[in-house]
């Protein structure tokens, strides 16, 4: 009986109704099925709950003691199936998004402002985002992951925050500053700033030179993008990256267009299932996607 919230609910309505008929119709049962059920509750609550009066039936002492108490726990119990409004005002909780440093200098400014005129004692904590792993996911450590979806957990959800493209970029001394059409062999031969967190050199940019026949020369190696156009501010070299993910860190510097076609970059967000239904979680997903957007 401890979890048995339908055997409270007749209790309640035979209260109520103090007629075991009138308790039937209301809760749809048949009158042998409702005589059963209060069988079942003397038994549980070991009182009678209910006993004749002449034509009536009236409540115990045991009863009246846990009308108010019944309601009570039924009313909780409703309170708990009801969906929860989320008054992001009143919100104070951190959340942990992790995400790389581009992500972060460029979209970062717009996450934090827009939530703190929306929930201002709510903290964003962006954690540095190291090898793709789940396990933080899971264990709540990490509350969103952002970056290019690749070999997530199964459970996890994933939802598509923004799609990019590498574009070139070089400080306004290099040869390549102003030029919309470089050619794909003066793109090879230049000094190249090449990204990856594992100091790779050879990524979707070399394989594409590579079916040209070309290979580009990397004089640097770096574990971010911001870092690689500030480098390329200091430097002749190129930096190839993202042109949503990079649009102030590469201010006053020379954009052009790859001379190699590379694959579409899509930027995703990845959450765990238990989070799918939290109002706090729901709203934070909502304003990343309007940032982004």
């Amino acid at each position: 009986m401890r979890y048995d919230l339908n055997l409270l609910t007749a209790v309640d309505v035979l209260l109520d109704e103090g007629s075991v008929s009138r308790a039937s119709r209301r809760l749809h049962l048949s009158d042998s099925a409702m005589s059963r059920t209060l069988s079942r509750a003397r038994e549980a609550f070991g009182d009678p709950i209910l006993v004749r009066a002449g034509r009536t039936l009236v409540p115990t002492p045991r009863a009246l003691a846990l009308r108010e108490e019944i309601r009570k726990v039924l009313e909780r119990a409703d309170a708990l199936a009801r969906p929860v409004v989320l008054d992001a005002s009143q919100l104070a909780r951190t959340f942990c998004i992790r995400a790389n440093e581009g992500f972060v200098t460029e979209f970062g400014g717009g996450l934090v402002s827009n939530a703190l005129k929306e929930a201002p004692n709510a903290v964003i904590r962006f954690a540095v985002k190291a090898e793709k792993d789940a396990s933080s996911l899971r264990d709540g450590g990490v509350d969103i992951d952002v970056g290019v979806a690749g070999t997530a957990g199964p459970e996890l959800r994933v939802r598509t925050l923004l799609r990019d493209r590498f574009i070139g970029v070089v400080n306004g001394a290099h040869p390549f500053a102003g030029d919309q059409d470089v050619r794909v062999e003066d793109y090879a031969a230049a000094q190249h700033i090449s990204v990856s967190r594992r100091g790779r050199t050879d990524g979707p940019i070399d394989v594409a030179l590579r079916n040209r026949g070309l290979h580009r020369q990397v004089s640097s190696i770096v574990t971010s993008f911001p870092a690689a156009l500030a480098l390329a501010r200091a430097t002749n070299s190129v930096a190839s990256v993202p042109e949503r993910q990079t649009r102030a860190a590469r201010q006053d510097m020379s954009v052009f267009e790859l001379p190699v076609e590379t694959p579409e970059v899509v930027v995703s967000m990845a959450w765990h299932p238990r989070l799918d239904m939290d109002p706090a979680h729901r709203w934070l997903r909502e304003l990343l996607l309007h940032v982004c957007r």
